[in-house]
């Protein structure tokens, strides 16, 4: 059982940057995506980006290309989600997830259907 954690959300202002973190635990195959996703509420949960644990490959949402920065750190099981030039349509709760499917970091990384595990989330404001 794929535990995780997520860590470092709080309170910015537009054009700030903050680091998230999602401490992973349990998980026995190489075969994930390591995925951030984000909800606001009434509104559905959507992939922001994800990195596939095996080989490092990479997605993203166009909305944070350029923007968000997806990485792991092997040695501490953990995984990141940097954020830069944040805006206020950033603010959401941000959970991690391990999403089972591909061989290769693509949008089925983003489906939160496909998640096989979740974080209970971070918060991030972004004001303007």
């Amino acid at each position: 059982q794929v535990q995780l954690v997520e860590s470092g959300g709080g309170s910015v202002q537009a054009g700030g940057s903050l680091r998230l973190s999602c401490a992973a635990s349990g998980y026995t195959s190489s075969s994930y995506c390591l995925s951030w996703f984000r909800q606001t509420p009434g509104k559905e949960r959507e992939g922001v980006t994800a990195i596939y644990t095996f080989g490092g490959s990479t997605y993203s949402d166009d909305s944070v290309k350029g923007r968000f920065t997806v990485s792991q750190d092997n040695a501490k099981n953990t995984f990141y989600l940097q954020m830069h030039s944040l805006k206020p349509e950033d603010t959401a709760t941000y959970y991690c997830a391990a999403v089972r499917g591909g061989h290769v970091a693509g949008p089925w990384c983003l489906d939160s259907n496909l998640a096989a595990n979740w974080g209970r989330g971070t918060q991030v404001t972004v004001s303007s």
